[in-house]
């Protein structure tokens, strides 16, 4: 951030003589990184400040200058007046050591708080507004899902299984499948926060303290309750100031939604392809090749695929960072902010630009109408109706695959063989038994909740319309 000093940090105390050598400076400090928390830093002093002024720590004058100090700070930082110092190792310290040189009382802004509960504080202030932002990001992604499959309401393309063709669905179908898995998602973040938004402040170092603080104060002002208006505090100040298992669960629901979307690049990916050529995107999403001038690749869906590989790194690197840590407080836990960060930064940037991505889609209807009009996809079908006529199910999948060995030997699709095509398989065919292929009726068939039928999938999109609505 500033040019690396030999000054002795301020965080040292009258225990040590002198001041870290330059090159252990260098490699202890955060404020490189931890320099985003400045707000949540910020407000978590406010809040310890007001506390202290009720319980006689500090006096209404005192309170003020300090509230008015950290908020000029606070103006600075975000103006990019402020000049960090990587002497003064951390966001905590440059921040406290500016506002004592201005405000006096300032000094008495770290009573009964240690940096241990400080910057647990803060990095669960940071992690709310950025669980906050991605649950509305994610809602974009799925409004992103909707509108396009409302778009193409009526294309049917073929479902796969093993990457090969399977059964016939809607587009929107498909689409849905994905607001579905981040549906999911949205879920296990919202259940993530309500394990963040729980007060560490007040827990000290390791052992809280013997002044009579006002935690439930603390946490009220900060945000820190339930669905009752109940503050949420720690209940043991050990695990308070060593706990990450917050972070670890964020970036365990972050790597599960970044497969997710690595998923649904791949479907976008295979069909932006000439193999398949379902979809078009724009060229804004889209980059050339430095030698051969006719390729369009798909590199926004590419780069979302890959993006994934590091949030999974991520996780990894946090667990093992804390699999072997005793109690309580270890330097160790400074290196958790690099890779919790750089998750909510990815998963971020990728659920916004996939969802800008979908809304520059074309889908190519023809290629997929010609796809879906392959008539093997109704095979199912044909065994149905034969299970219709009486006949068991493992007897009637055995007859179909029997005329579709039929089909391929005599260089025929299946609904162009004859009756006594059929018959000389099974004699239940009846002269109906190809009115099974008309792919529209077939779709209108399917109409269990959840199944892939007209009216299934046009309920399921004005369920989806409204539920994101609200």
């Amino acid at each position: 951030m500033s040019n690396t000093s030999k000054k002795s940090p301020v965080s040292r105390s009258g225990r040590f003589s002198g001041g870290p050598a330059a090159d252990v400076a260098q490699f202890t400090e955060s404020i490189s990184f931890d320099w985003r928390l400045w707000e949540h830093d910020l407000l978590g002093s406010m809040a310890h400040a007001t506390m202290l002024q009720t319980i006689g720590v500090l006096t209404k004058a005192e309170l003020k200058a300090i509230i008015n100090g950290l908020d000029a700070i606070g103006k600075e930082i975000a103006t990019g007046k402020f000049r960090w110092k990587d002497e003064l190792e951390d966001v905590h310290m440059n921040i406290e050591s500016e506002l004592t040189k201005r405000v006096p009382a300032g000094a008495k802004l770290h009573t009964a708080r240690s940096r241990n509960d400080q910057v647990a504080l803060d990095v669960r202030l940071w992690l709310r507004d950025e669980i906050t932002a991605l649950l509305r990001e994610i809602n974009t992604l799925q409004r992103a899902l909707v509108a396009l499959g409302e778009h193409n309401a009526d294309v049917i393309i073929p479902g796969y299984t093993h990457l090969q063709r399977a059964q016939p669905v809607y587009l929107a179908h498909h689409l849905l499948a994905y607001a579905e898995m981040l549906e999911r998602d949205c879920e296990r973040l919202w259940d993530c926060y309500s394990r963040v938004n729980i007060c560490p402040l007040g827990s000290g170092a390791i052992a809280g303290s013997t002044l009579p603080l006002n935690r439930e104060l603390v946490a009220e002002l900060l945000g820190f309750v339930d669905a009752s208006g109940r503050p949420q505090l720690t209940q043991n100040s050990m695990d308070a100031v060593s706990d990450r298992d917050f972070a670890l669960e964020f970036a365990a629901a972050a790597a599960i939604l970044a497969m997710h979307i690595s998923r649904l690049s791949e479907d976008l990916i295979l069909w932006a392809g000439s193999e398949f050529n379902f979809i078009k995107i724009a060229d804004a999403y889209t980059t050339g090749s430095s030698l051969m001038p006719q390729k369009k690749n798909p590199d926004v869906a590419e780069l979302s695929r890959g993006k994934t590989a590091r949030v999974y790194g991520n996780l990894m690197a946090l667990l093992t960072l804390l699999k072997g840590l005793p109690m309580t407080y270890n330097r160790d836990l400074q290196e958790d902010k690099e890779q919790l960060f750089d998750t909510a930064d990815t998963v971020r940037a990728t659920v916004r630009i996939v969802a800008a991505m979908l809304e520059h889609i074309a889908v190519n209807r023809a290629a997929c109408a010609a796809a879906a009009s392959d008539p093997a996809l109704l095979a199912t079908d044909l065994a149905d109706y034969l299970v219709l006529r009486g006949l068991p199910f493992r007897q009637a999948h055995h007859a179909v695959g029997a005329v579709v060995a039929l089909a391929e030997k005599t260089g025929k699709a299946l609904n162009q063989l004859t009756l006594a095509e059929l018959q000389s398989v099974d004699k239940t065919f009846g002269a109906d038994a190809l009115a099974v292929f008309d792919l529209k009726t077939a779709m209108a068939k399917r109409n269990l909740t959840g199944a892939p039928g007209t009216k299934e999938v046009a309920k399921q999109l004005a369920r989806w319309r409204k539920q994101l609505v609200n």
